[in-house]
């Protein structure tokens, strides 16, 4: 697929999709304890009270056959990603709750879209980076990465 082509298409169904599944981790999420809140307060999150932890056995993939091949192609969403950021929903899998890196990084794209105001303001920015840089060298993956807390 080629995926610069094909984003003009595909974004308006990725924010669709990250719609639902925000929507649906905020309703069912688990809310933040303190330690979690400082952790989300340390990395630039404003309303880190928003903020609500999905612990599922795998994310969720899109059912929508070229937005499932377009996460997959870049890396977005596959067999070795273990968190997923929509909005206020940061969605976790199960036994890598409790990773302050994870957690960490996760909150920072937390910031990333409070500083952006949405997920459907944000999400275009995004995924045109990881179009144009690849997964792993997008500079919201890398803000997110400097932001990696390692300790307890």
């Amino acid at each position: 697929m080629n995926l610069a082509a094909s984003l003009p298409t595909l974004l308006p169904r990725a924010v669709a999709w990250a719609e639902v599944q925000s929507r649906a981790a905020l309703a069912n999420g688990i809310t933040l304890k303190p330690p979690e809140l400082e952790l989300a307060r340390s990395v630039g999150v404003v309303k880190p009270q928003n903020i609500r932890i999905g612990v599922v056995d795998r994310l969720p993939m899109p059912t929508d056959t070229a937005l499932r091949e377009a996460a997959v192609q870049t890396g977005l969403l596959g067999p070795g990603m273990i968190g997923l950021t929509l909005g206020y929903a940061v969605l976790i899998c199960r036994g890598h709750e409790a990773s302050p890196r994870l957690l960490s990084h996760e909150f920072r794209h937390v910031h990333q879209y409070e500083a952006a105001g949405s997920i459907a303001a944000f999400l275009p920015g995004y995924l045109q980076q990881i179009v144009a840089f690849g997964y792993f060298n997008a500079p919201f993956e890398a803000d997110a990465r400097a932001h990696e807390h390692h300790g307890a």
